[in-house]
């Protein structure tokens, strides 16, 4: 089970379209994926069910919230009783493989402010297994599971580097970064970069302080994919071109060759049928050399990963 976090710290940057359409297309290549949406946003969750079936089945009782408030209530808590497996994406995928997903709350929000008034202690050796314990939350809940229960575990996080976004990066294996091709959205990877290897290294030094033996963690950057491109001559167009090759010389990152095409008509539309774009049936060449991208990006994730 290889587990991935899907992160940047500028919003609309395509996040949720990236996880979505990977899951999806990996699904329909007969792999069993895991979606877990931490973003209190919930645009991963509202892309796979209805707003007002979340609000009657979900919202009081079946969300990842209840982890952590389970957490802050000092108890231990069974993740697997939050997976859900939408039945809108099963029928499209035909029984090829599966999709589940794990619910975000807009409530979400709040809890990372109550998840920080546990990581003090008497003594700094007390903090410090507090800090393991919180930020091992969601690592010790998917640990729990079954190693071949998914082949992949994708998770949406925030668009910030709070708490409940540590408890993902401690959790993975590896770390995706879509962008948009522009100044804003590419700004921030070079600190969201270095706060990852801070954490990770507060992290393994925090370790050697448990009660038990804690591994050390190393999730790898598999690389930057680029996101909402628009194209000419089958090319995109040069001033997303300055971006994607500037962000290639300075980053240091692996830049995935493919990239995810821009058409807001498709991606705008996919969450209300709750279906990706990669799974929908659409004629015209458009919406092929868009589907084409999204397979493409896919396949050069899944051999990033390793994923056969």
């Amino acid at each position: 089970m290889k587990i991935v976090s899907v992160i940047n710290y500028k919003g609309g940057v395509g996040k949720t379209t990236v996880t979505a359409n990977i899951a999806a297309e990996l699904a329909m290549r007969g792999k069993k994926i895991l979606i877990i949406d931490l973003d209190p946003q919930t645009n991963l969750t509202f892309s796979f069910i209805r707003p007002a079936d979340w609000e009657k089945n979900f919202a009081e009782r079946r969300t990842i919230k209840e982890s952590f408030d389970s957490l802050l209530e000092g108890k231990n808590f069974d993740i697997t009783k939050l997976i859900y497996a939408p039945s809108r994406v099963k029928v499209a995928l035909a029984g090829r493989g599966n999709i589940d997903i794990i619910c975000s709350h807009l409530g979400l929000i709040n809890v990372d402010l109550e998840l920080a008034t546990l990581l003090g202690g008497a003594n700094m050796r007390q903090s410090k297994q507090n800090f393991i314990r919180v930020h091992r939350r969601l690592a010790d809940g998917l640990a729990e599971m079954e190693d071949d229960a998914y082949d992949v575990v994708l998770i949406d996080c925030p668009p910030n580097f709070n708490i409940v976004t540590k408890t993902a990066i401690v959790a993975s294996d590896y770390i995706l970064v879509p962008t948009r091709p522009d100044y804003l959205s590419t700004l921030g990877i070079d600190y969201l970069i270095r706060n990852v290897a801070s954490l990770v290294a507060d992290y393994n030094d925090y370790a050697k302080e448990g009660p038990a033996v804690t591994e050390e963690i190393q999730p790898a950057t598999i690389g930057i994919v680029f996101n909402m491109i628009q194209e000419r001559s089958e090319a995109p167009i040069s001033a997303q071109q300055t971006y994607m090759q500037q962000v290639r010389r300075q980053s240091g990152l692996t830049v995935f060759t493919s990239y995810i095409k821009r058409n807001d008509t498709l991606f705008a539309s996919a969450p209300e049928s709750g279906v990706p774009v990669v799974l929908q049936s659409h004629s015209g060449g458009t919406y092929r050399s868009v589907v084409e991208g999204l397979e493409e990006v896919t396949t050069e994730f899944a051999g990033s990963i390793g994923l056969v």
